[in-house]
């Protein structure tokens, strides 16, 4: 069978492109809360936290050179909800269960889910810089830097992919499940996206400094806009395969497991 895997992939990634197209909402929630963020720390808190970090951001519309790659991580961390969402749907109404009795590649399915999400916030993120460049966005990277950037955000994106698979396959409602990934949402809040950690109190200081959002967002801020990036890109990719392995090895158990209730 793992000689259809690819074939079988395929198949179920073009099941979940036509659920896209069919729930907008989905994608429109995904590529709109970062937005609305977006223009909320840039015009309204965007002038004092700017303020704060000096001259060189000061201003609201400079603040946005700053704030973006923590918008951008926002983005990633809530597609991770409507991923869980969509896992859930599909084992409460039994179509997981039915595929588990046909000839299809075990790893297809979620494959499947875990590369039409990717793709999905990967054109959100292009969206959300968009919005980005129309309010002040001015990133100096270089081509190269580009491409290094849309890998790493890539990278991230696949790996937190792979963990919200996990969270949609674990409980027994889909309501638990878009419960799940919160966490994940509030972590870029407490990490270097709005304000150094340097600025922060001791104990949330050494918290936003070991979480794994702080070496994404940093790795991110320094390809874009030129800042410094020292470990953080080993520590991203450490995050990213510790993340990515859990969730794969997670998602794959719980998905031979099946339904709890059945």
């Amino acid at each position: 069978m793992s000689t259809y895997v690819i074939q079988d992939s395929a198949t179920m990634l073009r099941r979940n492109f036509r659920r896209m197209v069919r729930y907008p909402s989905v994608s429109l929630v995904v590529i709109g809360v970062p937005v609305i963020l977006l223009l909320l720390f840039v015009y309204v808190f965007g002038g004092t936290l700017g303020a704060g970090l000096g001259a060189a951001a000061a201003g609201s519309t400079a603040y946005v050179d700053y704030v973006m790659p923590g918008i951008l991580l926002i983005a990633i961390a809530g597609s991770a909800q409507s991923t869980a969402i969509s896992v859930a749907m599909d084992m409460q109404e039994g179509i997981i269960t039915r595929f588990r009795t046909m000839g299809i590649a075990r790893a297809s399915v979620l494959t499947a889910h875990v590369l039409g999400s990717t793709i999905q916030t990967i054109a959100g993120l292009a969206v959300v810089l968009a919005v980005g460049v129309v309010v002040g966005f001015r990133p100096d990277a270089s081509p190269i830097e580009w491409v290094a950037t849309i890998g790493v955000l890539t990278l991230i994106t696949f790996a937190i992919t792979w963990f919200s698979v996990a969270l949609g396959l674990y409980p027994d409602s889909v309501e638990a499940a878009s419960n799940l990934p919160m966490p994940l949402i509030l972590l870029p809040f407490l990490s270097s996206g709005f304000v150094p950690v340097e600025s922060m109190p001791a104990a949330m200081r050494w918290f936003a400094e070991y979480q794994p959002f702080t070496p994404f967002i940093e790795t991110v801020r320094g390809l874009l806009m030129g800042t410094a990036i020292g470990t953080s890109a080993l520590l991203t990719l450490g995050w990213c395969a510790v993340i990515g392995g859990v969730g794969f090895w997670w998602s794959m158990r719980l998905y031979e497991r099946g339904p709890k209730h059945a």
